[in-house]
């Protein structure tokens, strides 16, 4: 959808002007700015420190849109993969997660609060924990298999939205 329009002075004249859905920096500098097709503002119009908070990082293998995702140290480089309740020792518990889909070797924007909007057929208000059978996925059964990580990830507040709220201290069963 084109951003919506207003009437602006320009030396005299009357012109038609788009309104700014995202920024380019100072360039932009004075602009009217409109929402973007989701009703919200885009992260380029906020400030420094304000909204999402997010990293990105290079993915070491193909990611869904929707996934929770397990950042790690690839050869001294930051790199973000599916996470895995079933790695051992815990080595793939969730950190985040991805709201578009990312090519192996892509670039990802990975977020570490906030509502993944990815998902679906979730239960809202069923509580949501990193699957042991599904690299990435939030099942609503804790697994149950020794060796396998239980780590809350939020709770579904409808059948498309979770609430993300990671537990950093996972357990890992006996």
């Amino acid at each position: 959808m084109a951003a919506k329009r207003y009437i602006k002075q320009l030396a005299g004249d009357l012109v038609e002007q788009a309104a700014t859905v995202t920024s380019a920096g100072a360039g932009n500098d004075g602009d009217l700015v409109a929402l973007d097709p989701t009703g919200r503002l885009d992260q380029s119009l906020m400030p420094t420190g304000v909204g999402a908070d997010t990293a990105a990082i290079v993915a070491s293998e193909a990611l869904a849109a929707g996934d929770f995702v397990n950042v790690y140290t690839n050869a001294g480089v930051a790199n973000v993969r599916k996470a895995d309740a079933s790695a051992a020792n815990g080595g793939k518990r969730a950190v985040g997660y991805v709201l578009t889909t990312v090519t192996n070797g892509g670039t990802a924007t990975v977020y570490f609060i906030g509502r993944n909007t990815a998902v679906t057929g979730r239960t809202p208000g069923a509580r949501l924990f990193l699957s042991g059978t599904t690299p990435g996925a939030a099942t609503e059964t804790a697994p149950t298999t020794a060796g396998y990580l239980v780590q809350g990830l939020g709770y579904a507040v409808a059948a498309t939205e979770v609430n993300v709220d990671i537990d950093e201290r996972p357990v890992i069963l006996a």
